[in-house]
């Protein structure tokens, strides 16, 4: 290569192979501070859009769950009211054979007056069963399962408990109807449990999978950003000395 004053190819060298390092050490910085490869659609594009993809995904999945969890309050408000209700029935059943068994008028009565006292309790019960303006006992509710919006419906008709005349044969058909629809309850109350465990198991791969795809390595990462701090260095120091050259030239006119 001939030496000339007006172009310094070696300068030129230097400052191309100073700056892919500088560019080099702008990338190991970035991932350093955030802790991802994958930051912007600039760092790989497709990555990047895979990604955002399935973050969505997630953020969907927590309103999945925020539903699976409110049928769950609401399956478990029914519930804890309809074990209220079974131990009025019992109760009435208990009161209903002693009336049928006889007595005198005022026993009668006063077994009457328990027994009337307990049907109170229970449409108290059924009415009071509300969670987030939702009662089973009075209205069916929706529960997201999923993030295409598959619907689950929990509860059905009104719910009433009225065994009618004081006999110990209306009772046990109250108490067979309404055990019914509590298991039917229960039954719901499982599937929204399985339900939530596997959206929150869904959550969790995804983050990994996420994870997997944008995460730096940082071990490595620190190495290579040591490596490059040094390589800057030793490119300054060689785009010093290129630019001496020109000082090299001019001591060859000097007599």
């Amino acid at each position: 290569m001939a030496n000339s004053i007006n172009t310094n190819a070696g300068a030129l060298i230097a400052l191309q192979n100073l700056n892919a390092t500088n560019r080099d050490l702008t990338v190991t910085q970035n991932r350093v501070n955030t802790g991802l490869k994958v930051s912007s659609a600039k760092d790989n594009g497709a990555i990047f859009a895979i990604a955002t993809n399935q973050r969505a995904e997630m953020g969907a999945l927590d309103a999945v769950k925020q539903s699976l969890q409110r049928g769950q309050s609401i399956v478990d408000v029914a519930l804890a009211a309809g074990e209220t209700i079974v131990t009025a029935l019992t109760e009435m059943k208990a009161l209903a054979t002693a009336v049928e068994a006889g007595g005198s008028a005022a026993s009668i009565a006063a077994l009457t007056a328990d027994y009337n006292a307990l049907q109170g309790e229970i449409n108290k019960a059924l009415a009071g069963a509300n969670f987030d303006g939702a009662n089973l006992f009075t209205a069916s509710v929706d529960v997201i399962t999923d993030t295409s919006a598959t619907t689950m419906t929990l509860g059905g008709a009104a719910v009433t408990v009225a065994p009618g005349a004081v006999t110990g044969a209306g009772v046990q058909t109250a108490i067979d109807a309404f055990t019914a629809t509590l298991a039917g309850f229960g039954t719901n109350s499982k599937t929204l449990e399985r339900l939530t465990t596997f959206t929150s198991k869904m959550q969790d791969a995804l983050e990994v999978g996420i994870g997997n795809l944008v995460d730096a390595d940082l071990a490595k990462e620190s190495a290579k950003l040591t490596a490059l701090q040094t390589k800057q260095q030793l490119g300054v120091q060689a785009l010093s000395i290129a630019n001496q050259s020109s000082s090299v030239l001019l001591s060859l006119f000097r007599g």
